[in-house]
C-alpha cells in the first residue's frame, strides 16, 4: 500500500513538533546554539592572555576544541565542508602554540607547511595581523592607521561612525582606541616558521592578497596614499586632542554596554572593547570590565573536556521562529508553549533609543533585537518576525497589550524604511560605500543597505496585518521586484544564499497581494524546479557568495534550506506539484528518530563570504513550518 505524500509529511510533522516543545526554555524561549569558526575561540585566547587572564586550564579546554575542528589537511575553515582559510589557519595555530602545542608537533608541521603555500602570515588579513600585533608578533607600523579623532565626524560627513553597519561601527570605535596605543603583550614565541619566502618582501612586509586588490581602484589609492601620510604624521597629533579624542571613544564604547556586559551581543565589538578601556586605564577589578569579561561565560559552551564560544547568540529570532513553525503546524493559539512564549517576547520588546536615530532621530522606538540583551541595537528583520509570530498567539486578557506591540512595531518598521524602498537590518539608508575602500576593510560586510530577505519578511508582516495596500509595503514589493536577480531568484544576505533569498520573498510577494502566475513568480518556480537535486532535497553552498556561476543554488541537500524552498513553493501555489512532494518526502526520509535533522552545513549568513553561521534550530523550525503549511494546505497563517 502506497503511503500519500500527505500521511508522510503529517507523521514528521508529528515528530518534529514534539521535538521542538520540547526545547523551550521554562522562561518561555527558544535558543539554539549558533555555530560558527574557531577564531572565535582563537581570539578568546589572545584575549585573556592581552588581559593577564588566561589560566592553564581554560587554555587546555579550548586548544581542545580548537585541535578537534582541524582538518585532514592541516586547515581550519569557516565553515562546514568548505575550503581551508589562510587567516583561520593562522589564528588556530597561534592559539595552540599558546596553549603549549609544539611547533614540530606533526599537526602544528602540517598547518605551517599549508599556510607556507598560502602567502603566510604576510598574506593574512588585517585583522589577523593585528591580533599577531596585539601579541607581539607584528608590526603596528605595517597596519593601516585607524585615527580615533574619527568619533568627532558629523553624521554628514563622510566616513563619519554612522555610516558603518551597527557591527562595523562598535568595532572601528573600539578598536580606534586599541590601535592609538599600538600596545603589545609579547607571547612567549615567534612564529618565523609561518613566513612564506617571498622575492623582495621584507619579513613583516604587507601582502595583500590576490583577491582583496584595488590597486586600480580610484579611492583605493587614495586612500592607501592617506594611509601612508597618517602614518608620518600621527606621532605629531598633539597629545591633548589625542587624549580628548580617547575620553571621547570612552564614552562613546561606555554608553553601549549591554545588561549582560557584553557590546552589540557579537564578539567583535565586544573583545577590542575590553582592550580599549583596559589601556585607558580601566582596571580588572572596575565594574565595567568585570561585567564585561563575566558575561563571555554566558556564551561558552563545555562539551567532552573542550570549550568553545559563541560568536553571537540568537533567542528571539529562534523563539519567534520557533512559535511560526508551531502555529503553522497546527498548535492552537491558546496553547501553553505559544503563550508563555509570547509573554517573554512581550517583555523583550526595546523601549530605548539606538545608533539607528541618527537617520531617523523622528522615529519613536518599538523593534526587538536578536539576543537577550542588546537594547541598543533592535533590527527590523527580528520585529518582522516578532510580529508574524504574536499575531498567532491568543493571550485572552491581554490581547490589547499584544495589539499595542504589534503596532509600535509596524510603526518602528515604517520609519526604519530606506529611500529607495528596501529596508536593511539595522539601520537606514545605511549605504554609503566609501567605507569599504578604506585599507582596513578587508574582512566582511562594513555596510547595511537594504537586502531582499529583509525586505520580504517586512512586507509579509505589513500584509500579514492587513496592510498590503499601504505606501511602505507597496514601497517593499516594488523594491524586491526590481532586485529579482536575472535567473529568477533573489540574493540571500544573512541566510545561505539564493534559496534563501528566494525561499523569503515568493511568500512575501503572494501575502502581499501579487498573483501566482505572475511572470516573477512563475521564474522563481523555475529556478527551484531546476536546482531541486536528485534526492529530492535542496541546498546550496556558501561559494555561491564568492562563485554564484558556479555554486548558486548547487550544494548537499538540508532540512532548511529544503524547508525554504518548500515555502517559496507551497505560496506559489505548487503544492501538489511533483517538486513540492519530492522534498516533502527528502525531509521525511531524512529525519530522525528523535524528530530533528542532522545538518552539519553552515546555511546562515554574518558576512557574505567571510563569515558564516550554523543556527542549530534552523534545522528544525524550517522544516516544521513547510510540513505544516503543506499538510494544512496553507501557504501562510
Amino acid at each position: 500500500m502506497t503511503v500519500t505524500a500527505q500521511e508522510v509529511a503529517a507523521a514528521t510533522l508529528e515528530r518534529a513538533r514534539d521535538h521542538l516543545l520540547g526545547l523551550q526554555n521554562p522562561e518561555g524561549w527558544w535558543q539554539g546554539e549558533l555555530e560558527t569558526n574557531v577564531t572565535m575561540d582563537a581570539e578568546d585566547l589572545l584575549l585573556r592572555h592581552f588581559l593577564g587572564i588566561l589560566t592553564p586550564e581554560l587554555a587546555a579546554e579550548s586548544a581542545g576544541w580548537i585541535r578537534k575542528q582541524q582538518r585532514d589537511d592541516g586547515t581550519w575553515a569557516n565553515f562546514y565542508g568548505g575550503p581551508g582559510d589562510l587567516s583561520t589557519t593562522v589564528e588556530a595555530y597561534v592559539a595552540l602554540r599558546l596553549a603549549g602545542d609544539a611547533s614540530d608537533a606533526p599537526h602544528m608541521k602540517l598547518a605551517a607547511d599549508w599556510i607556507i603555500d598560502q602567502g603566510g602570515v604576510t598574506a593574512t588579513r588585517v585583522f589577523t595581523r593585528i591580533w599577531l600585533a596585539l601579541s607581539g608578533l607584528w608590526d603596528w607600523d605595517d597596519l593601516p592607521v585607524i585615527p580615533p579623532e574619527i568619533i568627532y565626524l558629523p553624521s554628514w560627513f563622510p566616513l563619519n561612525i554612522y555610516d558603518w553597519g551597527c557591527w562595523a561601527r562598535q568595532t572601528i570605535v573600539a578598536l580606534a582606541v586599541v590601535a592609538s596605543f599600538k600596545p603589545a603583550r609579547p607571547l612567549p614565541f615567534q612564529i618565523d616558521e609561518l613566513y612564506a619566502k617571498v622575492p623582495g618582501l621584507p619579513k613583516g612586509g604587507r601582502l595583500v592578497s590576490a583577491n582583496r586588490k584595488a590597486q586600480h581602484d580610484p579611492w583605493s589609492l587614495f586612500f592607501n596614499g592617506l594611509d601612508k601620510a597618517l602614518h608620518k604624521v600621527e606621532h605629531r597629533i598633539p597629545r591633548r586632542a589625542r587624549r580628548a579624542a580617547l575620553r571621547r571613544c570612552a564614552e562613546w564604547i561606555i554608553a553601549r554596554q549591554e545588561a549582560d556586559g557584553c557590546w552589540g551581543g557579537i564578539q567583535p565589538p565586544w573583545v577590542y572593547s575590553l582592550m580599549g578601556l583596559h589601556l585607558l586605564g580601566f582596571g580588572l577589578d572596575h565594574p565595567i570590565m568585570k561585567k564585561g569579561i563575566a558575561g563571555i561565560e554566558r556564551f561558552t559552551i563545555r562539551e567532552e573536556g573542550t570549550r568553545r564560544l559563541e560568536a553571537c547568540q540568537s533567542p528571539v529570532w529562534d523563539t519567534v521562529l520557533t512559535m511560526i513553525a508551531l502555529a503553522d503546524a497546527g498548535l492552537p493559539a491558546d496553547h501553553p508553549a505559544l503563550v508563555a512564549a509570547a509573554d517573554w517576547v512581550l517583555r523583550e520588546e526595546i523601549w530605548r533609543s539606538g545608533d539607528w536615530q541618527v537617520r531617523r532621530p523622528h522615529t519613536a522606538p518599538g523593534g526587538w533585537a536578536f539576543e537577550f540583551d542588546n537594547d541598543n541595537y533592535a533590527d527590523t528583520d527580528d520585529t518582522a518576525e516578532v510580529i508574524l509570530a504574536l499575531r498567532r498567539v491568543d493571550l485572552k486578557s491581554r490581547t490589547s497589550e499584544n495589539r499595542a506591540a504589534i503596532n509600535r512595531g509596524l510603526r518602528w518598521l515604517e520609519g526604519m524604511q530606506s529611500k529607495d524602498g528596501g529596508w536593511g537590518a539595522f539601520d537606514a539608508d545605511n549605504t554609503r560605500e566609501l567605507v569599504n575602500k578604506l585599507p582596513f576593510c578587508d574582512f566582511g560586510a562594513v555596510i547595511d543597505p537594504p537586502s531582499a530577505d529583509v525586505t520580504a519578511h517586512i512586507v509579509e508582516a505589513f500584509a500579514a496585518e492587513g496592510l498590503a495596500s499601504e505606501t511602505a509595503c507597496r514601497r517593499g514589493v516594488i523594491w524586491l521586484l526590481k532586485n529579482q536577480e536575472a535567473d529568477g531568484s533573489w540574493f540571500g544576505r544573512w541566510g545561505a544564499n539564493y534559496i534563501y533569498g528566494t525561499g523569503a520573498v515568493v511568500p512575501a510577494l503572494i501575502a502581499a497581494g501579487v498573483k501566482p502566475g505572475k511572470p516573477a513568480i512563475r521564474r522563481a518556480v523555475a529556478w527551484l524546479r531546476a536546482h531541486q537535486n536528485a534526492d529530492g532535497g535542496w541546498g546550496e553552498d556558501l561559494r555561491s557568495y564568492d562563485d554564484p556561476a558556479a555554486w548558486s543554488g548547487k550544494g548537499a541537500s538540508t532540512a532548511s534550506q529544503t524547508a525554504w524552498a518548500l515555502l517559496a513553493l507551497l505560496a506559489a501555489g505548487e503544492r501538489d506539484s511533483e517538486t513540492a512532494e519530492r522534498g516533502i518526502r527528502w525531509l521525511a526520509e531524512t529525519q530522525r528518530p528523535d524528530g530533528t535533522w542532522d545538518e552539519p552545513q553552515f546555511t546562515g549568513t554574518g558576512f557574505p563570504r567571510d563569515f558564516y553561521l550554523n543556527y542549530h534550530l534552523y534545522r528544525l523550525a524550517f522544516p516544521l513550518s513547510a510540513l505544516g503549511r503543506y499538510v494544512r494546505g496553507n501557504s501562510h497563517d
